[in-house]
């Protein structure tokens, strides 16, 4: 006896622009470090620290001052 698993039609599926809203709206935070060796002698260190939010979400994360505290006044 088999078991049918449902047709792919019935996932949910997501559009691009889509996707892009849910990660603006709820932001998303990308954190790495590359080191390139040779004989156990570091050659090369990336690291890399993204932020992608809309600027709302950021500021709301108190990850981006605010035009107040930008004037200086």
């Amino acid at each position: 006896m088999m078991i049918m698993e449902p047709p792919l039609e019935t996932e949910e599926r997501l559009s691009l622009c889509e996707v892009l809203d849910r990660v603006l709206n709820k932001g998303v935070v990308i954190h790495g470090d590359v080191t390139i060796s040779v004989a156990n002698v570091d050659l090369i260190y990336l690291g890399l620290r993204l932020l992608l939010a809309s600027i709302e979400t950021a500021r709301t994360a108190n990850a981006l001052p605010t035009p107040m505290s930008m004037s200086g006044r």
